[in-house]
């Protein structure tokens, strides 16, 4: 009888370790393909939840270009007919606006990204 209630003292701890160690996990990584060409991102406009960790692949079809999101520390490069790939993982809600890095052309100013970090 002793040893049953070792056991069973051994499988509750366990139980209780293995909840515990999921429990503060952060919710699964999610992945957004985003488009680069002159002069527009698309989409031009993404939602994602703060505290998911995001994965932003950006293709660039023309030129050469980049994205810079300050508030959110972005900052990524990419070449042409290449791709390329950043981790975000937001820790405040807003929106937050991101643009084209690199100089592609007459319309490069009006090349921009906003991102939407919801609760």
């Amino acid at each position: 009888m002793k040893w049953l209630t070792v056991i069973a003292a051994f499988c509750f701890s366990a139980t209780l370790f293995a909840v515990s160690a999921t429990s503060g996990k952060t919710p699964s990584s999610r992945t957004i393909d985003i488009s680069a060409h002159r002069f527009a991102f698309e989409p031009s406009e993404i939602t994602i939840k703060k505290g998911q960790e995001v994965t932003l692949v950006i293709h660039s079809e023309d030129v050469s270009h980049g994205l810079v999101i300050k508030d959110l520390g972005v900052k990524v490069d990419v070449k042409k007919g290449e791709t390329a790939s950043v981790n975000l993982n937001p820790t405040a809600i807003g929106t937050f606006d991101g643009k084209c890095a690199h100089f592609c052309g007459k319309g490069h100013g009006s090349m921009k990204l906003s991102v939407h970090v919801i609760e």
